[in-house]
């Protein structure tokens, strides 16, 4: 089997989200005057991703509008009763921290320029493309990738088949042909797994750490790992930065 093509995630695969989260909503609470209610930014940021959680999961199921989401986080997290103009202000104010706090893992650039003579690469993303392709653009990477796909605006999002699926026929290839990198043992290992691409897990250590991720043929620790599994050949080409 050749591999031919790498298809990525973005968050905490590529781009560190939870450490831009947590000192966005940290930053953001303090702006807000908001603290006090929450006692620490950790638990404020728990509470979040527990409502992101349960308002993506109404997203996915087609229940709800990528915008009408966001603006329910905001509600239910601030326990209010707000019009769609005040939920998106406050989050956009939460936006700006967060951006100002984004950054990539330093072990993003030595990787694709390891697979960047050998391999193809694209994103699949549970989110948008307006949000994702801005994201790569201001990181600098968006001009890495050929394709970048989003559960928005595909209309299906991971670890459903069609989502991978998707990426593959946009590069042409066949899915024994593609690798897809992502950090969530099911979502994308799993996913990827059974829709028939060589699924690698990148497990940083986060809140999934301790899940075993059984369908997933190959779990790494960092990128570093990554040109040995999808067959890179760096001896020629963009040479091997991992030492």
């Amino acid at each position: 089997m050749t591999i031919r093509a790498v298809i990525w995630d973005v968050d905490d695969t590529l781009f560190d989200y939870t450490s831009a989260d947590r000192e966005g909503m940290r930053s953001h609470l303090a702006a807000e005057g908001m603290l006090h209610g929450y006692g620490t930014p950790e638990r404020a940021l728990v509470r979040w991703r527990e409502i992101t959680d349960a308002q993506w999961a109404r997203f996915s199921a087609g229940e709800i509008s990528f915008e009408g989401q966001r603006r329910d986080r905001v509600r239910v997290f601030l326990d209010q009763e707000l019009t769609d103009a005040e939920a998106d202000a406050w989050f956009q104010r939460y936006i700006g921290h967060y951006e100002a706090a984004w950054t990539l893992f330093p072990d993003v650039l030595p990787a694709l320029d390891a697979l960047a003579a050998s391999h193809r690469h694209a994103v699949l993303s549970n989110s948008s493309l307006i949000v994702q392709d801005r994201k790569l653009r201001v990181l600098g990477l968006r001009d890495r990738f050929e394709a970048v796909l989003c559960a928005a605006e595909l209309g299906v999002s991971k670890p459903q088949a069609e989502a991978f699926l998707a990426a593959c026929d946009a590069l042409a290839l066949a899915p024994h042909q593609v690798a897809y990198v992502g950090d969530h043992p099911e979502i994308d290992g799993r996913g990827a797994a059974e829709a028939g691409l060589l699924s690698v897990w990148i497990d940083r250590g986060g809140v999934y750490a301790d899940r075993v991720g059984a369908a997933v043929p190959h779990r790494i620790s960092t990128l570093a790992e990554l040109p040995a599994i999808v067959g890179a050949d760096t001896r020629f080409g963009a040479p091997s930065t991992f030492g």
